[in-house]
């Protein structure tokens, strides 16, 4: 499975962007779907899940009220649609796919099996 993310770029604060994670190979309709991002000196942290259906999403409470999680399956496809855009929320955002599929909670990176290259996401002030 290969998946690749893509749709950063550079928005002024408050702003939007919309971010794909497109899949190839392997049954990503089965798949968790998730997004992490790293900022420049600080750790990976965990932005949004959703599960297999799309039926369960998870959020970190920073983002809770800005940024939604989807899928389409038909596209094999994950977005992440991110809004009003803070400079905080500047970093490289990762996708990730967890072969399990059920999610009743954040997941660890360990329980991602497959993970995209990163697109990089800056907001200007």
């Amino acid at each position: 499975v290969q998946l690749q993310a893509s749709g950063g770029g550079l928005v002024q604060t408050g702003g939007s962007l919309r971010l794909s994670c497109a899949a190839s190979g392997g049954t990503f309709s089965s798949y968790a779907v998730g997004w992490f991002r790293q900022a420049p000196g600080k750790e990976r942290e965990f932005v949004a899940v959703i599960n297999w259906n799309g039926r369960t999403t998870y959020y970190a409470d920073s983002v809770k009220g800005r940024f939604t999680i989807s899928r389409d399956n038909a596209k094999k496809t994950g977005y992440l649609q991110m809004n009003s855009l803070k400079p905080e929320d500047t970093a490289v955002y990762y996708c990730g796919a967890d072969t399990y599929g059920v999610v009743d909670g954040p997941l660890a990176e360990y329980e991602y099996d497959y993970w995209g290259q990163g697109t990089q996401v800056t907001v200007s002030s």
